[in-house]
């Protein structure tokens, strides 16, 4: 009778319903559920034999919450009628009442992950019994992909457990393990697991209650609830001005979440669940909700699962891992391959910068051990597989190499020749490069079609991105191998085409160089780094510069200039750059002195020199075109890498600039940030900005083109 539930009933009355889409890994919401659950509900309810129902999953997950991946079509619905969206968006969170007021006592037997929709079940049947299990979390995550709990959850989350520490879980979507579910009173009743569907049946059999706590006269919200109660009133304060700092306004989810809850927690539950609809079809409406669904969650899961790999070839398992620096990102990468269960091979010219750079990966497990997120058993075993060497013929074996030397490319050059005189044929060597085209430094290779870019990002840790370069000979078979590598570390990959700077450098060079140009102009400092950081930039350009030091930037433009000779043109910012490095001696933060001062006793204060090297303009920009200016520079220049084909797919171009150098999440990228303010109204302004500014902001033939045929970047 259903497709995605199985519905059994005992001798003694009690239907367990478990939930299992059997085409997919894990249960999610989809239309198909929602009409077998308002179905399955419908007979329970109408069915006098029955006393009460479990709910319960087939899979190692209980639910995982919406199919994000059918969402355009709503989106869509809400930018062109909202009634037709609120009455759709509004159709689950009727069900899920139907359930909590049917007459029925319903228990949720959790065996497994639940999250958003899922716990959304949870919540609104009347018993909740969670399996202890290692890896199940519970939470409402919606906020993070820009919408809110929109099926109850909002609202019966703070009637269980009180607006206070119900608002942390919905506003930063954090989850919690089922023993802290049960601490909180999320649940009823924590128990092994395989005991949960038995714990359920225990309570419909023993002293089952059919009306929720909310439903009945004289209900009060935990701690209060509403302007007038002093406690609420205080949370609502305190939370107010977190979400303003934390999201400077532009992420709408966290407002709509704080209001939802607010003027939900102080009316009866059926008018509240109005309440919560309307606010959830208001973000559906926004853009901000629809680019981050995009980028975040179905373009990033599709990169995750090398949805765009080679196909046909081999999937590579790397075993045995050469690294060729043990620096701070040979060590990154080292540590993360270790993690990832491989061998590695961690070479330097000396042993003790070999140890060195295997004494990161020491200082990061023992943190992990200090928080109890390892055993002592299994942070010795990651260890072990780093082996710390200066001999070249240790890495023979290796079915991958990645060299990730100074950036200088008669260095690399040497480096390559001797790591290939020890591989096999079929190895894979990868530079690590962040700026020097891949096709060059291939040259120094006897096999340039096994030779490919793997750019991380620092701190390799933390940063989820691998930018994936392809050089003019890499074959198609590495390019298959190298995304097989990278998603067995649980990195996110990007392929672009080779360039210099390939994509991500290039652009977020092109961030920074912008703020050292206003610099220039005399553009107040502060108002550089505060705008930036207000358009939603997680570090101001000069502060960023100041990170990976001014000398770097030195060093690549001296590179540039050598390698293109007469075509180089200097960028905006460079002749600040050149100053402060050959003339002021302020080579960055790694010196103590850039930008800013790094005083020993104090945090960093922007260099009160600077207004004298750089004296501020009469008359100053206002932040929001500061912020403009900033944003709209890396947006131009993605659509030049675009243009030469740098990059070929606005997915990548998204999840690039989001998870490479931090470009505003609640813009979904650098590509979904045009198509949101549309691409004619873009290319105005950029020729406004041209016009002003120079020629670095002159929108190509290309772009103009394209924006007369109204053509945007994604189709939604």
């Amino acid at each position: 009778m259903f497709e995605t539930i199985d519905y059994q009933q005992d001798a003694e009355g009690i239907v367990t319903l478990t939930i299992d889409l059997k085409d997919r890994s894990m249960n999610v919401l989809t239309p198909q559920f929602t009409r077998d659950l308002a179905q399955a509900i419908e007979r329970i309810a109408g069915d006098d034999g029955v006393r009460g129902a479990i709910i319960t999953s087939a899979k190692d997950s209980f639910l995982a919450g919406a199919d994000l991946k059918g969402f355009d079509a709503l989106f869509a619905l809400a930018r062109e009628d909202a009634p037709a969206a609120y009455a759709q968006a509004r159709s689950f969170s009727l069900i899920l009442r139907r359930m909590e007021t049917c007459g029925k006592p319903f228990a949720a037997a959790i065996n497994g992950t639940a999250l958003g929709g899922g716990l959304e079940i949870c919540l609104a049947c009347h018993y909740r019994v969670a399996a202890n299990a290692p890896k199940a979390v519970l939470g409402l995550p919606e906020v993070q992909v820009g919408l809110l709990p929109g099926a109850g959850g909002t609202q019966r989350l703070p009637r269980l457990i009180g607006i206070e520490p119900s608002l942390p879980l919905m506003l930063q979507g954090k989850h919690v393990a089922p023993a802290k579910a049960g601490e909180l009173g999320i649940v009823h009743r924590v128990v092994e697991p395989g005991e949960e569907v038995a714990a359920a049946r225990q309570w419909l059999l023993e002293s089952p209650d059919a009306e929720q706590p909310w439903d009945k006269k004289g209900f009060k919200v935990p701690g209060g609830a509403g302007a007038m109660h002093p406690k609420a009133a205080q949370t609502f304060m305190v939370g107010a001005a977190m979400v303003a700092k934390e999201t400077r306004h532009n992420y709408p989810a966290p407002i709509a979440i704080m209001a939802s809850v607010f003027e939900g927690t102080i009316v009866p539950m059926d008018t509240a669940l109005k309440i919560e609809s309307r606010y959830f079809t208001k973000l559906l409406a926004d853009p901000v909700a629809n680019n981050m669904v995009r980028t975040l969650f179905v373009n990033k899961q599709k990169a995750d699962k090398l949805a765009y790999r080679p196909a046909d070839v081999p999937k590579l398992k790397v075993q045995k891992l050469g690294i060729l620096g043990a620096g701070m990102m040979g060590a990154g990468i080292a540590y993360v391959s270790a993690m990832a269960g491989q061998q590695v091979v961690l070479l330097d010219t000396s042993i003790e910068a070999a140890d060195k750079g295997k004494g990161y990966s020491e200082k990061l497990l023992a943190k992990a051990l200090d928080r109890g997120k390892l055993s002592r058993e299994k942070a010795d075993a990651i260890l072990a597989r780093i082996h710390p060497t200066t001999n070249y013929d240790d890495l023979a074996g290796c079915e991958l190499v990645i060299e990730a030397v100074f950036e200088n490319r008669e260095i690399k050059a040497e480096v390559t020749a001797r790591a290939e005189a020890v591989l096999a044929e079929d190895a894979i060597f990868a530079s690590n490069t962040s700026t020097l085209p891949i096709t060059g430094l291939a040259e120094a290779s006897r096999r340039p079609e096994r030779f490919i870019g793997l750019h991380f990002f620092s701190p390799v840790d933390k940063m989820p991105l691998v930018e994936v370069i392809v050089g003019e000979k890499t074959a198609e078979a590495t390019i298959a191998q190298a995304l097989d590598y990278v998603a067995a570390i649980r990195k996110t990959p990007i392929v672009v085409n080779d360039s210099r700077g390939f994509y991500t450098s290039r652009v977020f060079g092109i961030f920074t160089n912008e703020g050292i140009a206003m610099l220039a102009e005399g553009v107040n400092p502060a108002l550089i780094e505060n705008a930036a950081k207000f358009a939603g930039m997680p570090v101001g350009p000069l502060a960023v510069t100041d990170e990976v030091t001014l000398e770097l930037g030195w060093k690549v433009a001296e590179q540039t200039r050598a390698d293109l000779g007469e075509k180089y043109e200097p960028q905006a910012g460079e002749s600040v750059i050149r100053k402060f490095v050959e003339a002021l001696d302020r080579k960055g933060k790694r010196y103590g002195k850039g930008f800013y001062d790094y005083p020993a006793d104090g945090p960093k204060q922007l260099w009160p020199g600077l207004a004298e090297v750089y004296p501020l303009a009469e008359e100053q920009p206002d932040a929001e075109y500061v912020a403009k200016r900033l944003l709209y520079i890396q947006a131009l220049e993605t659509t030049r890498c675009m243009e030469e084909g740098v990059i070929t797919r606005a997915e990548d171009g998204d999840i690039g600039s989001i998870f490479g150098w931090g470009f505003p999440p609640h813009t979904g990228g650098t590509l979904s940030f045009i198509d949101t303010i549309g691409i004619k109204k873009f290319v105005k302004e950029c020729e406004r900005m041209a016009r002003r500014h120079g020629k670095r902001f002159r929108p190509s033939k290309w772009l103009k083109e394209r924006a007369k045929r109204g053509e945007p970047f994604h189709s939604q």
